[in-house]
């Protein structure tokens, strides 16, 4: 006969980005972080901010809920360390919330510094009066079970995106964004070629640009077939 799995696999110990690996992230738009990644990185468009803060950076500690269970997200309330982002991992599902304000209130009493679901979540108020970042694909009022089995501080795909435990996870209006730890400092390498080149087209919008340089050379070389 099979055994029963474990309720949860927890791993607690997991290699960490540094202090100023994380800075160097907090309060970038979302969008710069993509680029520097050559245009991935984000979850489901449709994961957004739920009732509360739009902007968040921090360390992810991934958790696979699965559908209509939270236990995961529970057992990571004894991992986590201050700036640490909670990860729900749920298939996508939308039968039950992953999580309440009572238990966003707990993440915030833990130090975290957001929770992310590619779920949903309830008590839109009550997040709204615990002032922590919560993004999630909706809301509703159903709830979860505590059951598992489920993992903390292990990869988790959520949001069609690979989310690994020590990865940095940001978010903002437009979304959430994912960096692979792996992949941290040729991230921000990039970002200041990005941020670079955002800036100069930027003023150059504001000066009355109208149509750039990349797109006017396309014209003039006769790249662009035009009909009558």
């Amino acid at each position: 006969m099979i055994d029963d799995p474990p309720l949860l696999t927890v791993r607690r110990s997991f290699p960490r980005p540094t202090a100023d690996q994380v800075a160097a992230f907090a309060g970038l738009p979302t969008g710069n972080v993509v680029d520097a990644m050559l245009g991935i990185g984000a979850m489901d468009g449709r994961i957004k901010p739920i009732g509360g803060p739009a902007a968040f950076c921090g360390v992810a500690v991934p958790c696979n809920d699965g559908p209509s269970d939270n236990l995961a997200t529970f057992g990571a309330l004894d991992v986590v360390q201050p700036g640490d982002v909670i990860v729900s991992a749920t298939g996508a599902f939308t039968g039950t919330a992953v999580i309440g304000d009572l238990l966003l209130g707990m993440m915030k009493n833990c130090g975290c510094a957001a929770f992310v679901t590619d779920g949903l979540v309830r008590d839109i108020a009550g997040i709204r009066a615990v002032g922590l970042a919560c993004f999630a694909a909706g809301v509703t009022p159903n709830s979860p079970v505590r059951n598992g089995p489920g993992t903390v501080g292990l990869p988790v795909m959520a949001g069609g995106t690979m989310v690994g435990p020590g990865d940095i996870v940001l978010g903002d209006e437009d979304g959430v964004v994912v960096v692979p730890f792996d992949r941290i400092d040729s991230v921000v390498a990039m970002l200041a070629i990005v941020r670079a080149a955002e800036d100069d087209l930027e003023a150059k919008v504001k000066a009355g640009l109208r149509i750039p340089d990349f797109i006017q050379s396309r014209i003039d070389a006769g790249l662009f077939n035009e009909i009558d």
